[in-house]
């Protein structure tokens, strides 16, 4: 009866040491490595799985990176886990130095994006998957770095990242990781390449504004002198539309003396004639006395003029009178 017992009790203990070691649940996107006497046997996926306790085990994955506190401080941290993340992971590397192609030294900070797509070979390929991860980003960003010269580096920013990306995912393939992207996040010069190239800056700015300055007088300019040019060629314009109009005006006012002179000659020779008078005579005579009047018409004249002809004159106005009588 004790035996019995004893029998009970130890499978018992069986049956809860088996429920406990025997049965693993793993969460969705994240896979265990399983290893029978040693060797690997099976990877289980998310769900509830039953193992042999003692004869099968999960196996234990010693990692080893480099964290950036937000202090700025480095610290390294040990980690171990028999489960491992299929979902993308941001890796922040620590700050490192860098020599350029013109021989400048230059600190950067990245962030890789990687994912693991092959469990067994992230375990069995490679020891300490970010540590070597770590290591090869450096050296694969120094390679990249040392071609290229600081303006070029400051510049290129995308060309490096994808540089970047496309040789550490071809050096990743063999350890089951994906490397999705690699971004540069901070590129810092020494001191004085900083303060020498904010002087650059600002006598680029400096001189661009004087150019610009500069293009708009000579477009100020260039505008007042069309609008003067202009303002002068509507005056000559307007000046000579007046002389012609104001010619035109005298042409037509003289039109009109000569034509109303011509009706007035006309209707006083019609008269004499019809009164038997000479209208030649006539006429020479107005023409004499009109002349007469110009002469003695300044100011001060105080001299008196009695021309040769005055009897004809006389005997011209006794035609009139009598031209006027009749």
């Amino acid at each position: 009866m004790e035996f019995a017992t004893f029998i009970l009790i130890v499978f018992a203990i069986f049956i809860i040491v088996f429920a406990i070691k025997g049965l693993v649940m793993v969460q969705q996107a994240q896979v265990i490595v399983v290893e029978r006497l040693g060797k690997f046997h099976r990877l289980l996926g998310s769900g509830i799985h039953i193992i042999w306790p003692i004869i099968e085990q999960a196996r234990k994955i010693e990692w080893k990176y480099v964290k950036v506190l937000p202090s700025g401080e480095q610290v390294v941290v040990h980690k171990s886990i028999n489960r491992i993340d299929l979902r993308e992971t941001v890796y922040d590397f620590p700050r490192q130095s860098v020599i350029t192609k013109d021989n400048v030294v230059i600190e950067i900070n990245a962030l890789l994006y990687f994912q693991i797509t092959d469990p067994k070979k992230a375990v069995y390929e490679i020891v300490n998957l970010p540590d070597a991860i770590e290591k090869l980003t450096q050296t694969t960003l120094r390679n990249v770095i040392g071609e290229l010269d600081l303006d070029e580096t400051l510049s290129s920013r995308d060309t490096i990242n994808q540089k970047l990306r496309s040789i550490l995912d071809e050096a990743t393939d063999k350890w089951g990781v994906k490397v999705n992207r690699v971004e540069l996040q901070d590129i810092n010069p020494p001191r004085d390449i900083k303060e020498a190239m904010e002087k650059q800056m600002r006598a680029e700015r400096d001189r661009r504004a004087i150019i610009l300055q500069a293009e708009g007088e000579k477009r100020s300019r260039i505008l007042e002198a069309e609008g003067i040019r202009e303002a002068q060629i509507q005056k000559a314009n307007g000046e000579k539309e007046a002389k012609i109009l104001e010619a035109e005006g005298e042409a037509q006012a003289k039109i009109k003396v000569a034509q109303a002179e011509a009706k007035a000659i006309e209707l006083i020779t019609n008269t004499i004639k019809e009164s038997g008078g000479n209208p030649s005579q006539y006429l020479i005579a107005i023409k004499y006395i009109e002349t007469l009047r110009e002469m003695v018409s300044g100011k001060d004249n105080k001299v008196v003029y009695l021309p040769i002809e005055a009897t004809g004159v006389l005997s011209s106005l006794g035609g009139i009178k009598e031209m006027l009588t009749k």
